[in-house]
């Protein structure tokens, strides 16, 4: 979607293709995201129906009933379609709805997807070559279906044409962002203030993921170094003391991390220290000087090294754009 004035020739044409089982959620607040920007701009910006692959009510996995505006065709007339997914994505994938999507993007229709809509795009050959995220409890699945998809843990992912989200509230931050590609940043400001949401996340903050879901399997040695990490930001403890109280060798707890979370203990170690200072910094009015402190950090100026290298911006920055006013 490219930017234009605030009074585009017509709104801009939302559709959302719900499959049974889908999560309503994501569905339910992306809607309103459009409802609200509307209301608060005065003007019909955006225009949005639902629709389903068959003429029938469609549960969601809350076993809410939805009865769609129109069937599937591949014919409809919008600028984005989304494909909401949910518990029962495996069931809903079909060669017609395949055929049916594909004639969505011969006719160069933006697409995307909500929580597991992001399975139905990629079994249909739709995210080949995109940047794209899903909910966590199906990323090592759809990874392992899909080994070439270029599938990330972040909230939501925006490459070119496709936009998808990992589900949940994500599809708050997601809409947030695209209501800004296209308009100006107070609008969806107000729409935020009108939810009650204090943060809008970005496309590079990542899905809160459970240990045990990223290591796959229970690895209790694992799990109790990492709390002892989690307990011991203020005044970390060093590689040696970690092991030892976990009853194990050094070089036996690295090679934990490096099997199971791809990473050292001391990098691990160093990420969550600095993303509690990240939340603390967007959080709380403390001083930088006393969230480095509060995060392990004894010299300012390399704790503003570390989170600038993991950021890519330094926590004064970070503080300055929480603060700044609207354009």
């Amino acid at each position: 979607m490219k930017p234009s004035t605030l009074d585009p020739p017509s709104p801009i044409n939302y559709v959302f293709l719900v499959l049974p089982g889908f999560s309503l959620v994501p569905y339910a607040t992306a809607i309103d995201v459009l409802r609200l920007a509307n209301r608060i701009s005065g003007k019909t910006l955006y225009s949005w129906q639902t629709i389903s692959p068959a003429d029938d009510i469609i549960h969601a996995s809350s076993g809410l009933a939805i009865v769609p505006d129109e069937i599937f065709t591949g014919k409809e007339i919008c600028d984005i379609l989304f494909v909401c997914g949910g518990i029962k994505v495996n069931e809903t994938w079909s060669e017609s709805i395949k055929a049916r999507l594909k004639m969505m993007q011969s006719r160069n229709i933006d697409l995307g997807a909500l929580c597991t809509g992001t399975f139905i795009l990629a079994k249909a050959g739709l995210l080949d070559g995109y940047r794209c995220t899903i909910h966590w409890k199906n990323l090592s699945s759809t990874r392992e279906i899909f080994p070439k998809l270029n599938l990330t843990d972040d909230i939501y992912a925006i490459d070119r044409d496709r936009y998808t989200c990992a589900g949940g509230v994500s599809a708050i931050d997601m809409m947030f962002h695209l209501i800004t590609l296209k308009y100006d940043r107070e609008i969806a400001t107000s729409v935020m203030e009108s939810i009650i949401v204090e943060r809008v996340r970005n496309t590079n903050d990542t899905q809160c993921i459970p240990l045990r879901q990223k290591i796959g399997t229970s690895q209790p040695k694992l799990e109790i170094a990492v709390k002892l990490m989690e307990t011991n930001l203020e005044e970390p403890l060093n590689p040696n003391e970690i092991s030892g109280l976990v009853n194990i060798s050094r070089r036996q707890l690295e090679r934990l991390f490096s099997s199971h979370l791809n990473t050292t203990p001391t990098r691990y170690y160093l990420d969550l220290r600095l993303i509690n200072a990240q939340r603390l910094l967007l959080q709380t009015g403390l001083p930088i000087i006393e969230i480095s402190l509060v995060c392990g950090f004894s010299s300012a100026p390399h704790f503003s090294k570390c989170y600038r290298e993991l950021f890519k911006r330094s926590p004064s920055e970070e503080r300055r754009l929480l603060l700044a006013p609207l354009p």
